[in-house]
């Protein structure tokens, strides 16, 4: 069995990795370590932020943690990018109402959403074109003495769809009452979470990972 250590306290999404990889994989969650890193996610991309937590972890995992058996760590970042706000929110979706209301950490999903209505407002239809997009990063842990070296492999998944004018549907979190998958009619919210998570952009993302662990993520010898 080859384990991954998935860089997220979310239990939610860890299940939803572990379903979309199967039962040849052991998927363990940063909830069940003390003494983790706090990353700081301020890259300018997707991208630079995944790779970011996946290096810091993968030396935390070496320095604290060798003695355990793991194979990999992943960790992502993700999204949504609004056309009409040259792709606005970005990297900064979790914080997007932090400046307007002047705090450091993330804002409410409520708040979120309300700031991103108020900018959309006067946008019409055929212009408020927007997509979730999700990057993994997955890094082979240190073995044998050997600290973790080289790249992280990239993972992209994306979901292409549009903003709502107005919330709707009480299920899922973040952007999903506003954001309608293309060729929907209904907000992920509305869709609900079984739905979306065959349409969603890390869905998408972890069909790759998972493509790509089938054929160069066999476990290595100790």
């Amino acid at each position: 069995m080859v384990t991954l250590l998935i860089a997220t306290h979310n239990l939610h999404k860890v299940e939803e990795i572990q379903s979309r990889l199967g039962p040849a994989y052991r998927c363990r969650h940063l909830a069940e370590f003390s003494g983790v890193p706090t990353v700081i996610e301020d890259a300018a991309t997707f991208a630079g932020n995944a790779v970011k937590k996946a290096a810091t972890l993968a030396a935390w995992w070496f320095n604290t943690q060798a003695a355990s058996r793991l194979d990999f760590l992943l960790a992502d970042d993700s999204g949504l990018e609004v056309d009409a706000l040259a792709g606005a929110p970005g990297v900064r979706s979790a914080r997007f109402a932090a400046q307007t209301l002047d705090i450091a950490e993330k804002a409410t999903d409520a708040d979120n959403n309300a700031r991103l209505l108020t900018l959309m407002q006067a946008v019409p239809a055929g212009r408020r074109t927007a997509r979730f997009k999700c990057v993994l990063a997955l890094m082979r842990a240190g073995t044998g003495g050997s600290p973790p070296a080289g790249s992280p492999e990239l993972f992209t998944g994306t979901c292409e769809g549009w903003i709502a004018f107005a919330c709707r549907g009480q299920a899922g979190f973040g952007y999903d009452p506003l954001f309608v998958p293309q060729g929907y009619d209904q907000s992920f919210a509305e869709l609900g979470l079984p739905v979306k998570n065959q349409l969603s952009h890390r869905a998408r993302a972890l069909e790759s990972l998972h493509a790509w662990l089938q054929t160069h993520g066999q476990r290595r010898n100790r």
